[in-house]
Order: C-alpha cells, then structure tokens, then sequence
C-alpha cells in the first residue's frame, strides 16, 4: 500500500493545529483517528511529516542476483527456471524459489521468447 502525499498530511495537521475537531479532520480527509494521531506524534517528535520506510526484513537470499544474472543467461539462455535456481543455490548457498527467479529475470527485460 502506498504512503499518503505528503500534501495530505500537511492539510491534516493543519486541520488539526487550528482546532478543528478530530472527527471533523476523519470525515474531511478520510483518514482514520489512528492515523491522525500517528502524523501528530510524528510532527511532534521529528519535526517532518514524511513516510518513513517500509518495514519489513532486508532479504539476503538475493543479494548479488542481479548483477550475476546477466552473464548467466547469456551463457545458458535455455535453462529452465529450476536450473537457474540450482546455479544459484551453487553459487550463493541460498535457495530461492522460482517465481523469484522469474521475477528476478523479467526486472531484466528478459524474455522466454528467444526468437525475433
């Protein structure tokens, strides 16, 4: 999902500084009270009202895979995606599945079709 502008959360905040009643700012703008209040503490504490990153784990499993792809298909442009897992697997001790290798390698702009 993505961030609300930045625009937005001046409005509301706004909203908010000049008095306008919470429930007022939710109808308005439809935000929930609970983002509402988030934004506040945030101007609060930081200062800023930008989005702050996602959360979620840095993946270690792919790191590397994009810079050695392409040599790779070069190489065995015919190899099924399972092939390519198990050359990474190899390769980086880490086991990917296939859908990441295929998104791995549409992020390239590599096709299946291999004629013109």
């Amino acid at each position: 999902m993505k961030a609300y502008s930045e625009d937005l959360r001046e409005r509301v905040i706004g909203s908010v500084a000049r008095g306008v009643p919470r429930a007022d700012v939710v109808s308005t703008f439809a935000v929930s009270l609970a983002t509402i209040e988030r934004w506040v503490r945030r101007q609060r504490e930081t200062g800023s009202l930008t989005a702050g990153r996602a959360a979620g784990a840095v993946v270690v499993k792919t790191i590397g895979l994009q810079a050695a792809l392409p040599e790779r298909l070069a190489a065995h442009a015919d190899a099924t995606l399972a092939e390519h897992c198990a050359w990474w697997r190899e390769v980086s001790g880490h086991e990917i599945s296939t859908a990441t290798m295929s998104r791995a390698i549409t992020r390239l702009g590599w096709t299946r079709k291999k004629r013109p």
